[in-house]
């Protein structure tokens, strides 16, 4: 995949992660009518159901088969998370969606991170993504339900150091009827993103038409 690739109508989302916000997010994107394959580490066969539940366009599949999408998103518990990435197809070039939140159980510590962002750490272990930083902002059950509401459009935040992969980001999250908020830098917005210790997690807010 090049760095000039670009989403189109066609474009399958891979999701690394089928927890809370991995099938928040699968739930926006079979309202979109939009091909995903959900993934975890326990295997397809435990997300058959799951996927059923969320509609035809969803479908369960390995963990390689979501790394090799035209756009890959990314939520898995912190600890876990190195070994979920590891030994994945190449990703030089390819768009990845990092809705990560460096959480410590039991307490919700905020993992060590060396004075970096979470995402700064994400992009180290995948040497060549265009990574964004984005949906992992809102409550689980906010991000499931329809962004398109009061008379506006559900704000998500998305940071980055790739100019056109937020642009491809954003377009993204406008075709599911969010308005996307772009922060700048993976250093400067990703910080304030970050859950825990950034101010924006947890905030729901609209963009009224």
């Amino acid at each position: 995949m090049s760095s000039n690739s670009h989403i189109t109508p066609n474009s399958t989302i891979g999701i690394i992660g089928a927890g809370n916000i991995g099938q928040a997010f699968a739930t926006r994107l079979a309202a979109a009518k939009i091909d995903t394959i959900i993934s975890n580490s326990r295997g397809p066969e435990t997300l058959i159901d799951a996927a059923k539940a969320l509609g035809p366009t969803v479908r369960a599949g390995t963990v390689q088969e979501a790394a090799r999408a035209d756009i890959v998103f990314v939520s898995v518990y912190w600890p876990q998370l190195e070994t979920a990435l590891s030994g994945l197809p190449d990703w030089n070039g390819r768009l990845v969606i990092d809705a990560n939140n460096p959480v410590i159980q039991p307490g919700f510590r905020l993992a060590e991170l060396n004075g970096r962002t979470s995402s700064e750490v994400v992009a180290d272990m995948l040497p060549g993504a265009r990574l964004v930083k984005a949906f992992n902002t809102l409550p689980t059950a906010v991000l499931a339900s329809d962004p398109r509401t009061a008379g506006g459009n559900r704000v998500v935040f998305l940071s980055g150091d790739d100019a056109q992969a937020k642009a491809e980001v954003a377009a993204l999250a406008e075709r599911l009827g969010f308005a996307p908020v772009d922060l700048g830098s993976l250093s400067a917005g990703g910080r304030l993103q970050q859950f825990p210790g950034g101010p924006l997690p947890g905030l729901n807010l609209l963009k009224l038409e």
